[in-house]
């Protein structure tokens, strides 16, 4: 186990309130524990979103188009630093104001790598001025593309193979913020790829 595998996550219950730790590496293996994550979608001034496509050395849905960025919160860590250190890491960005707009719940498991994503899912945005500069990490990020969110949504429905399970309920929230917690139900691994999350 290296690198950010051994990092620690909180476990959350239902509710998100912090339950203990465990490293990433466990938290993912099957069935998967719930836990605190971000996924952060930043926005342009055309209200365009910026979606990343993961890297194919990703343990959990490599080379599936996603949101611009997720990653967890080490144990009592508040959100945006967290978020705004994996901004950095995989994105080369510069701090961005961020803006909790809703929470997700969901669980997929990964058909091709077997590992299982149950996140207590708290959805950032955050506004990106024209030509700010991005220099993404060939390691976490295999392209970028910016995409209006109606776009998007179509896209979601015509091909969600493509794209990570909890994409479509994180642009919901974006499009939907302060809207109760969204909860999917479990995602068989041949579905996991939903846009609407079922709720």
């Amino acid at each position: 186990m290296t690198g950010r595998e051994a990092h620690l996550v909180e476990l959350v219950d239902e509710a998100g309130t912090a339950t203990g730790q465990a490293t990433v590496l466990a938290a993912h293996q099957p069935p998967g524990w719930l836990h605190r994550a971000f996924s952060v979608l930043l926005v342009d001034p055309a209200g365009r979103v910026l979606l990343q496509r993961r890297a194919a050395v990703k343990t959990r849905f490599p080379l599936r188009w996603a949101n611009t960025c997720c990653g967890h919160p080490l144990p009592g860590e508040p959100l945006t630093i967290a978020a705004n250190r994996r901004l950095g890491e995989e994105l080369g960005a510069a701090p961005v104001e961020l803006t909790e707009v809703g929470v997700y719940v969901y669980r997929a498991e990964d058909p091709a790598t077997g590992r299982v994503e149950f996140e207590y899912d708290h959805v950032l945005r955050g506004d990106l001025p024209d030509r700010a500069p991005l220099r993404p990490d060939p390691e976490e990020v295999a392209e970028l593309r910016w995409v209006p969110p109606a776009e998007l949504a179509a896209e979601l429905d015509a091909d969600p193979h493509a794209y990570a399970p909890w994409l479509g309920g994180v642009l919901d929230r974006l499009l939907h913020p302060g809207e109760p917690t969204l909860r999917q139900p479990t995602l068989a691994a041949e579905d996991a790829p939903e846009r609407t999350g079922g709720g």
